[in-house]
């Protein structure tokens, strides 16, 4: 076992990982970003965001028509 293996702590093994994949003193993740750059990346995102929004509403909506298409079929079919 490691000895930094720490039973209570659940996230160990993958603190250990990242620590092993990650030259020193580089970030894994992200570079240093300015202001100016999160506030575009944070603009960018929300356009994302709402993007998708958008397509789960049309998503939604389709699905319901298409519910209401085979009810209505349903109700008009002929009873044998």
């Amino acid at each position: 076992m490691h000895p930094d293996f720490n039973p209570g702590d659940p996230f160990a093994l993958f603190r250990q990982f990242w620590q092993a994949a990650t030259p020193p003193g580089a970030q894994p993740f992200l570079p240093p970003m300015t202001e100016e750059d999160l506030d575009r990346k944070l603009a960018e995102l929300k356009v994302v965001e709402d993007w998708l929004t958008m397509n789960l509403g049309m998503l939604h909506l389709q699905v319901r028509t298409l519910e209401m298409q085979k009810a209505a079929r349903a109700a008009l079919k002929p009873k044998e």
